[in-house]
C-alpha cells in the first residue's frame, strides 16, 4: 500500500504521521541476515503521495531491505513525556531505480539528496498513533484492508 492509500484511508492519522515525520529524524527497523533486527537513524521524506528514504549505496540498511523487506519505523519523541505523541508504522519497502520516482523523491525532497543516493519507497501496512493527552496514552490503528 502507498502512502496515498494510507492517506485516503486514514487523512487523520496520515497528517499526523506526516507531521511527526516528514524531514525529521525517525528510526528505521531492518532484519539482518541472520534474522536480528538492526535500528538505523533516518529521515522519512513525505509528499505527493509516497514515503520515500534516500541512503548511501553502501548502507547496511539498503542491504537489508533488498534481501528482506520489512521494516519498522518509530517517530523521535521531544522528551519523556511523550506529549508531542508517537507515530509506529510497518510494511514492506520497494527499491526504486527508475528516473520518474527519483524525480519525485527530488521534488518533494526538503534537502538536495547526492546523485549516489539510492531510493526507496515505504509502504505502510499497519500504522499506531499514540497521543498523551492528560498524560494518558490514547492509541488509534490503520491498518491495510480494514
Amino acid at each position: 500500500m502507498s502512502w496515498r492509500t494510507f492517506a485516503s484511508q486514514s487523512p487523520d492519522l496520515a497528517e499526523f504521521a506526516q507531521t511527526r515525520l516528514h524531514n525529521k529524524v525517525a528510526y528505521l527497523a531492518t532484519i539482518r541476515k541472520d534474522g536480528s533486527p538492526r535500528l538505523h537513524p533516518f529521515t522519512p521524506i513525505i509528499g505527493e503521495g509516497h514515503l520515500f528514504i534516500f541512503m548511501e549505496p553502501t548502507s547496511p540498511k539498503g542491504h537489508d531491505l533488498r534481501r528482506d523487506p520489512r521494516f519498522a519505523v518509530h517517530c523521535s519523541v521531544s522528551d519523556t513525556s511523550g506529549e508531542s505523541g508517537e507515530v509506529i508504522l510497518t510494511g514492506k519497502a520497494l527499491f526504486l531505480d527508475d528516473e520518474e520516482s527519483r524525480k519525485t523523491a527530488v521534488r518533494v525532497c526538503p534537502y538536495t539528496p547526492a546523485e549516489r543516493y539510492i531510493l526507496f519507497e515505504l509502504h505502510p501496512e499497519h500504522v499506531t498513533v499514540t497521543e498523551y493527552p492528560d498524560g494518558s496514552a490514547v492509541r488509534r490503528h490503520w491498518k491495510v484492508g480494514e
